[in-house]
């Protein structure tokens, strides 16, 4: 499923996939934020922190009427204030998705999926 925006030179559609690599991006880039991790982790045999290239497996995003809902699994630092961090991800994401994409956020849910302790 696609998102589609219509103007007046034609149809613009933006993939899941791309939405998901857009949310990603903006997921890792929010300190506290060690990386993605798969939503399924069992089916996907993914038990450590996503790529770049595989970001989408981290992501779920559902088509609504006058916008998307994403949801993000994340790792966090150990150390870190999980709702603050949490909160951050949900406004950067939102941020990201109306002014890169054009896309409306109805909703950001964050699943904290772990804790990393990282090396000083």
């Amino acid at each position: 499923m696609a998102v589609k925006i219509k103007t007046l030179a034609g149809t613009i559609e933006i993939t899941n996939e791309v939405i998901a690599t857009v949310v990603g991006g903006a997921a890792t880039d929010i300190y506290g934020i060690v990386g993605m991790a798969s939503k399924n982790q069992i089916k996907d045999n993914l038990n450590g922190i996503l790529r770049k290239e595989n970001y989408s497996k981290g992501v779920v995003v559902r088509q609504e009427e006058n916008g998307v809902a994403v949801d993000v699994y994340t790792i966090v630092s150990y150390g870190t204030k999980i709702s603050e961090v949490s909160r951050n991800v949900q406004e950067k994401v939102k941020y990201n998705l109306e002014t890169l994409l054009g896309v409306t956020a109805n909703s950001v849910n964050v699943f904290v999926q772990g804790v990393r302790v990282l090396p000083d």
